[in-house]
């Protein structure tokens, strides 16, 4: 009778990383570096404090708007060498901009942190590009039909990351405040902050 039975995935990744060790393609402490910067570094933080600062200063949010990767760099925040291109896509009460990865699940990881469970799952990279708003509907986010949606496909050297539309409700706020505010789906383009700040919100 054939064995059916599936390792676990904690028994699989330490195959891998036994059978890369061996073959000398895995240096030492790789794998403890690479948890720790996923971890503490690469974190949402890093794009919330970026969305915060265009909302608070137009001349980065323009710098930001043109080269999202140098904008990043500028508050300290890297990428990997191969994410030449991080494109920052400003949504607009009539505009809403979308990622998506449609072969695999690539964000800007180290700007707006690790890509969720539902990012990486097939139906979403799926039915957001042939029905974006029929699958954001079923996912809390209600457009109206005169919101024109683009959907933009991550690619290897290129990383994309929203700039959601600052809730009116939320002006002279300090950008340590509106920073925690952001959240990664707002970033992604499944989420809008737009209610966030009003007393309605504020009993939620």
């Amino acid at each position: 009778m054939t064995d059916t039975h599936t390792a676990s995935l904690d028994q699989r990744t330490r195959a891998l990383e036994s059978a890369l060790a061996d073959r000398g393609l895995l240096p030492p402490g790789f794998v403890e570096e690479f948890t720790a910067h996923a971890e503490e570094q690469w974190v949402t933080a890093n794009g919330a404090r970026m969305v915060a600062r265009a909302w608070t200063d137009g001349d980065f949010r323009e710098r930001m708007l043109k080269d999202g990767r140098s904008a990043a760099a500028e508050m300290g925040f890297g990428m990997p060498e191969h994410h030449r291109h991080l494109v920052v896509l400003e949504n607009t009460p009539d505009i809403h901009n979308l990622i998506v990865c449609t072969l695999c699940s690539c964000t800007a990881y180290t700007i707006i942190g690790a890509a969720p469970d539902w990012y990486k799952d097939m139906e979403y990279r799926a039915r957001v590009v042939r029905e974006s708003r029929t699958a954001l509907k079923e996912m809390g986010l209600d457009l109206p039909a005169s919101t024109e949606i683009r959907v933009w496909d991550t690619t290897a050297d290129t990383r994309y990351m929203i700039l959601p539309v600052q809730p009116p409700a939320t002006q002279g706020w300090p950008a340590d405040r509106l920073a925690d505010i952001v959240t990664q789906a707002s970033m992604i383009g499944t989420e809008r902050l737009d209610g966030v700040g009003t007393p309605a919100a504020a009993k939620e």
